[in-house]
């Protein structure tokens, strides 16, 4: 055993992040690969509503009305995730995949709508970060009060940059 290997695995055991080893490489890309079948994120989804045409999906907010009028992502759709049973039909093609958000990362309001919304019948991914990242990333959205928009927070996208390089 060389001195580097010795090291790696002598405290292996007392360290809380490989007190259970990593998943095989198989396996990881299998879990990883499902992940992102399930979620995007707030810069993929910006891009992709600043793109030309449409952008193949439906954003839909998850929150309620006072939410709502405090901000919203423009284009989107107000459904809240209590109401999904009985309005999805109504507001949305079942042909179009969906974006679900809630107010940010903090609240499962986005995943009880997708399960919903799955359960229905939809294509549906959850948008990681909810609002509150789609705001503290500087992206325009909409207010009772008409359009707003606040400085990129240089802890979740980077200063002066498009995007974070991910």
């Amino acid at each position: 055993m060389t001195q580097q290997t010795a090291q790696l695995s002598a405290p292996a055991a007392a360290n809380p992040v490989l007190r259970v080893p990593p998943a095989a490489p198989a396996d990881a890309a299998a879990y990883f690969a499902a992940a992102l079948a399930f979620h995007t994120d707030v810069s993929d989804v910006a891009a992709a509503l600043d793109g030309a045409g449409h952008p193949g999906f439906v954003v839909v907010d998850t929150r309620s009305t006072q939410a709502w009028d405090q901000g919203h992502i423009p284009g989107a759709v107000r459904l809240p995730t209590g109401q999904i049973p009985q309005l999805a039909a109504a507001f949305l093609d079942p042909g179009t995949p969906v974006v679900v958000h809630c107010w940010g990362p903090g609240c499962n309001g986005a995943t009880r709508a997708a399960l919903a919304l799955a359960g229905l019948g939809f294509q549906v991914k959850e948008m990681l970060g909810g609002m509150e990242y789609w705001i503290r990333e500087g992206f325009a959205y909409e207010t009772a009060d008409g359009p707003a928009r606040r400085d990129a927070d240089p802890l979740t996208a980077p200063a002066g940059a498009d995007d974070c390089g991910c």
